[in-house]
């Protein structure tokens, strides 16, 4: 199996060393988002939970993008969440993201922390 690892100069940029996305076969691993501001790392995008789920998503989706896939071919998902009261409102975010009969597998996972201080984070495996 080929593996291709991604870095993309247009993508967000990384808050770590990794690459964005990996191509191994027939799927794409797209690392973890945070709710960083595309062209600044060091600072996440103002507000609360839905606005942090908003950007995370659009960061994702601008990886995606750069992978020559889409949230269409999302298979799962993976969110981190700092605090678990928090998971509704998140969830209303995530989900107006896709189609409500086409919604990639999930698993949320509660954590003590995130870098920079993040309160989610969410990764994708997608049809490459």
């Amino acid at each position: 199996m080929e593996i291709e690892h991604l870095i993309f100069s247009e993508g967000p940029q990384r808050v770590a060393p990794f690459s964005h996305a990996v191509r191994a076969g027939e799927y794409l691993f797209i690392t973890g988002q945070m709710p960083t501001l595309k062209h600044d790392n060091t600072k996440l995008v103002e507000g609360g939970i839905e606005e942090q789920t908003h950007q995370v998503m659009n960061n994702l989706i601008d990886v995606l993008s750069c992978a020559n896939s889409s949230l269409e071919k999302v298979i799962f998902a993976r969110v981190y969440l700092v605090n678990f009261q928090d998971f509704e409102r998140m969830n209303k975010v995530y989900s107006s993201y896709f189609k409500s009969d086409k919604l990639p597998g999930r698993t949320c996972i509660g954590v003590t922390g995130l870098a920079i201080g993040a309160l989610v984070e969410i990764d994708f495996i997608a049809a490459a």
